[in-house]
């Protein structure tokens, strides 16, 4: 079959095309003929070795990319009852969605609704599960609460609007852009601060009279971390899940008391699908909510699986509005 793999750490230049083995499921597994791979940045941490010292994002070289994909089952190993083959399915978190077929660990499968198409279910599976784990359990928002979501725009901000409005909340947005702007608000952003024309500190503390927000998703990180600990109330939450603009080395314990006695978290999405009942959970929440025309997807565009390269430096750019796809069945 046919790959995108890279042998060493680097730009993305290192991807490269490859033929390899078709891999067979084991007891416990499925092996999925991909549809569709979607393109994350922890695909980009892995690449470039970010993650390179990760214990639970294991990044052996060589090894075939994506974290996130489509497809339908093509065989299934022993003890797998509950999938059969033909069934459309996706899964996130486990790397190989780069290449016509993927081996994926049962439990980390869902069955796709006939009503979600399978591109739209591709790209609500690492995002998706990002954006609720980060509403409904990181910092389960409620009604009256007031957050700041970094990225407004971006395929996990656009969700993360969405769901937080979902549950009641105001979100206070930012983005890049006037027209990135206009994509906030139309997924329901209270107030959206163009980052590059203000202080967007001051502009949150403005609008919440001085008393700040319950918490912060900052995705951003280097450029955004030290301002978005200050814009939290007493005792707010900064959850760090993204390093779009360079990696935090480091948050100092004293400046987390002196912002209010806040709370500081980096999680990994791994962490918040634990199981398959929370794999399940989440994504059946999200289908539903697609299926209800409560959660819109945003797309930004699919490309042929043989620009992964050309998706990841559009990834990179941070000129995306909307999801990145692959489209391996088509290759």
């Amino acid at each position: 079959m046919r790959a995108i793999a890279i042998d060493r750490f680097g730009d993305p230049e290192v991807l490269g095309l490859h033929d390899i083995a078709l891999p067979a499921p084991q007891a416990g597994e499925v092996r999925v003929q991909v549809a569709f791979a979607g393109i994350n940045y922890i695909d980009v941490y892995m690449r470039n070795g970010t993650y390179a010292r990760s214990a639970t994002y294991r990044t052996p070289l060589p090894m075939v990319l994506g974290m996130e994909g489509a497809g339908t089952v093509d065989a299934v190993g022993e003890d797998v009852r509950d999938l059969a083959i033909g069934q459309r399915v996706a899964w996130c978190i486990v790397r190989g969605a780069y290449a016509q077929y993927a081996v994926v660990p049962a439990w980390k499968l869902v069955p796709v609704p006939d009503a979600i198409a399978l591109d739209i279910a591709c790209a609500l599976m690492l995002q998706g599960s990002t954006a609720h784990y980060l509403t409904h359990s990181a910092y389960p928002l409620a009604a009256g609460d007031t957050c700041l979501v970094h990225a407004g725009a971006g395929g996990v901000g656009q969700l993360l609007i969405q769901l937080a409005k979902r549950r009641g909340a105001r979100v206070i947005a930012t983005t890049g852009s006037r027209e990135k702007a206009d994509i906030a608000r139309e997924r329901g952003a209270d107030e959206v601060i163009l980052y590059r024309d203000t202080d967007f500190r001051e502009a949150v503390m403005r609008s919440t009279r001085g008393h700040g927000v319950d918490v912060v998703y900052d995705s951003v990180g280097r450029d955004t971390i030290a301002r978005s600990i200050r814009c939290l109330r007493r005792r707010g939450l900064c959850v760090l899940f993204g390093a779009s603009s360079g990696s935090v080395d480091a948050v100092s314990p004293l400046e987390l008391a002196e912002a209010g006695s806040v709370f500081f978290t980096r999680p990994h999405l791994a962490d918040y699908l634990r199981d398959a009942q929370e794999v399940r959970q989440r994504a059946n929440d999200l289908f539903a909510a697609c299926q209800s025309g409560e959660l819109m997807v945003a797309i930004d565009r699919t490309l042929p699986f043989a620009e992964a390269a050309d998706a990841h430096r559009l990834l990179e750019s941070r000129a995306t509005r909307g999801k990145l796809l692959l489209a391996v069945a088509q290759d």
